[in-house]
């Protein structure tokens, strides 16, 4: 995920200069005419609209769950090979997919709107599902992949599954943002739509797996350059995100590190605070000491996966890690050198 940088002065020379320009508006390029039928081939989810989302499959032999993976912004289904592929080893088939906008699914760095990413996840989770008779069925998501299937699963037409996996969900909405970084999101989005900007200079690092990092940087797939319009209309998913909190119902395992440097623990606090609030015997939240944003992909990332089987299996039961027991941790921190709006 790209963060604007935390720097108010020149944020107000930017926002005034923007408000001369020509007004524009953010493009969205969400699902077209529903003219067929959504299905599935060996590679790729066709939409009913006709879109071809690529996705790939770790098919584990009798398995005895379902995952559905949905990555994070900027990337695509490859983040969740190596977990997978763990999974796949304890009877858990995998699934994950290029959602609209992002990998090698069309109009690459287009957003594509909350309501056509909750409707893919509900179609494919019905695909995956019809295929897997009697299987539970599990969604993973990871940072805007957190944030969808957040946001999908208040939805009436929400995905019928038996619980759902967030690794630092991106729920940093606008209530928790300063002011002038929401103020200058909202006038770039409508001026400059498509002005494209990357982290670079920021010194923002998202995991401690640095030959990992090296291969993203190096993967033609990943996303280097972001639209603001993009950003825009992220933002517009976190507030969504962030404010699922009191309406989510389903068996829920959260993730975070201590160390992310993407989602802020403020929000994520208010998240959890406002989840735990309503069924909280249902809701796992795990908090890990040396965990960084990436955390399926980090140096301990086997650490979490094992945490994740075992929670699909033994859900009332103690993570191995014994990282659900500094959940308290999280929920009362104050973090000290955030920005008030």
């Amino acid at each position: 995920m790209i963060i604007l940088a935390n720097k108010p002065r020149s944020a107000v020379v930017l926002f005034s200069l923007c408000l001369l320009l020509t007004g524009c508006a953010p493009v969205m390029m969400g699902s077209g005419p529903m003219t067929g039928i959504d299905r599935l081939t060996d590679s790729a989810f066709i939409t009913a609209d006709g879109a071809e989302l690529p996705f790939s499959s770790w098919p584990a032999s009798s398995p005895k769950a379902i995952v559905i993976a949905l990555h994070g912004f900027n990337d695509y289904r490859r983040f969740f090979s190596s977990t997978a592929e763990y999974l796949q080893q304890q009877q858990i088939s995998c699934y994950a997919y290029d959602q609209r906008g992002f990998g090698a699914s069309p109009n690459t760095g287009i957003w594509a709107g909350s309501d056509t990413y909750a409707r893919d996840l509900a179609k494919f989770t019905s695909l995956i599902k019809a295929q897997h008779p009697g299987v539970p069925v599990y969604l993973l998501g990871e940072s805007m992949g957190g944030a969808i299937i957040l946001d999908a699963m208040t939805r009436s037409q929400k995905p019928e599954v038996a619980g759902i996996i967030l690794s630092a969900p991106a729920v940093w909405g606008r209530q928790t943002m300063p002011w002038y970084q929401t103020s200058l999101l909202w006038t770039l989005s409508y001026t400059l739509p498509w002005l494209t900007l990357t982290g670079q200079g920021l010194e923002i690092m998202p995991s401690d797996n640095i030959e990992m990092l090296r291969a993203l940087g190096r993967d033609p797939l990943v996303i280097k350059q972001t639209r603001v319009d993009a950003l825009y209309g992220l933002t517009n998913l976190m507030d969504s995100a962030l404010n699922s909190a009191e309406k989510l119902q389903t068996d829920t395992l959260l993730l975070y590190g201590k160390k992310d440097q993407i989602v802020p623990p403020e929000p994520t606090r208010l998240f959890i605070g406002t989840m735990l609030a309503e069924q909280p015997e249902n809701k796992t939240i795990a908090y890990y000491d040396n965990g960084y944003h990436m955390l399926l992909r980090d140096l301990q990332a086997p650490l979490i996966w094992r945490d994740i089987a075992h929670w699909i299996f033994n859900a009332k039961s103690r993570l191995p890690s014994g990282a659900d027991q500094n959940s308290s941790e999280l929920v009362q921190l104050q973090n000290a050198g955030y920005s008030e709006n």
